[in-house]
Formats: C-alpha cells, structure tokens, sequence
C-alpha cells in the first residue's frame, strides 16, 4: 500500500511538473515579441540556436535548465517567472544553485518581476585559462568579487578584479568570465535591463584606461 501511494505522489509531482514546462513555450514567445526581439538577436544573446528557440515556442521541445538560464537573463526575469512557479508568500529566496556543463555554478539571488536581477556565481579554477568566448545581449552588468580572482574579458580590455573590486558595464560590449589564478571565484553579478543600472560604481585603482592581467 505504501509502495502505491509513493507512486500516486510521484504521478502527481510528474503532472505538476509536465504542466508547468508544457506552458514555458508560449511564455517564452509572449516575452519575446513583448520585447520585439527576432529569434536570431535571442540566439546571439543566448546561445541558444534559432531553430532550437523555434521549437521551444512551439512547444515542440521542452526546455533544460541550462537553456531556461540564458534565456532568463535574455528577459532580465526569474527562473521562477519563467516556468511561473507558485507563490508561496514567504519572503525567504530559496537557494537552487543550477550547476552550467562548464562546472561553474549559479544561484539567483531575486525573484522580483523585472529591474535589476541579482546572481551569485561560482566559477572553476582554470576556468580563466581557457580561449574567451565573449557574447553580448541586451543589458547593464555590474560585478562584485567576493572572493579568488575573477578575469574579464571585455572588448579589447583583459582585466582581473581582485576581492572586494567591482566592475560595470554595457552588455552589448562582448564579454567573457573566467576564474584567474589557481583557486575557484565567486562574484556577485547584478544584471538589469538596458538603461537599467546597479547604484554603486567601481572606483578606478589605476591610471584610466590601464589593464591589469593576471
């Protein structure tokens, strides 16, 4: 009897599940002409093929999570939003750390509907070491090291921020995040939409305009 009533559950759980990814693909089409964007600008900014984005609208395909994060701050929302998890009123985030194939890690810090979206990342030793792969998309990023050694590519720069160093940029300036050094980084990243900017700025600690690499 207990056996069937941990399947009956399961059933349940699966349904809920299946319901909510089943309702991501007109979601996802909504935002998208929201923002009149063009399945080809989205793929630029998310990596994620036209053909593949198509489908997902459709709901031709279901979405994994490493698709649903890009295209999260593609629409500068929630994952919660995205797939349109109930409210529970508690003011509490649940942490759900989403683990990328590259091994770094993410946590969304903000479930709020638009503005600014905070993250905490999580990247691996070596990761700094690897050939940039700079993207743009729409949006204002702003960066905060909290600990290790965190490179940025972006443009014609290669910088690397140390603990407690900030940076602050245009998004559609390409753009690239690697640990530098031997140890793992965490940094906290708050993203916004275009126009949209986090309050605080970095503070040059060197002559304007002069890289520092690791």
């Amino acid at each position: 009897m207990a056996k069937k009533l941990a399947e009956w559950q399961n059933e349940g759980v699966d349904e809920i599940i299946d319901r909510a990814l089943d309702a991501v693909g007109p979601r996802l089409k909504r935002l998208r002409t929201q923002g009149e964007i063009t399945l080809t600008a989205l793929a630029g900014q998310t990596g994620i093929s036209a053909s593949t984005l198509s489908r997902l609208e459709a709901g031709l395909r279901r979405p994994t999570l490493e698709q649903l994060l890009p295209l999260a701050r593609a629409y500068g929302v929630t994952l919660d939003e995205l797939v349109d998890a109930p409210a529970t009123g508690d003011p509490r985030i649940n942490l759900r750390p989403i683990a990328g194939q590259d091994g770094s890690t993410v946590l969304p810090l903000t479930r709020r509907p638009g503005g600014v979206q905070a993250y905490k990342f999580v990247l691996p030793a070596g990761s700094g070491d690897r050939e940039p792969r700079l993207r743009t998309h729409e949006g204002h990023d702003w960066v905060y090291v909290l600990n290790g050694r965190l490179r940025l590519v972006l443009g014609e720069h290669d910088l690397v921020l140390e603990p407690g160093e900030a940076a602050e940029f245009d998004t559609r300036t390409p753009h690239w995040f690697g640990a530098a050094g031997s140890g793992p980084v965490e940094f906290l990243s708050l993203i916004g939409r275009q126009g949209e900017r986090a309050h605080l700025r970095a503070t040059p600690s060197g002559p304007a305009g002069e890289d520092r690499r690791g």
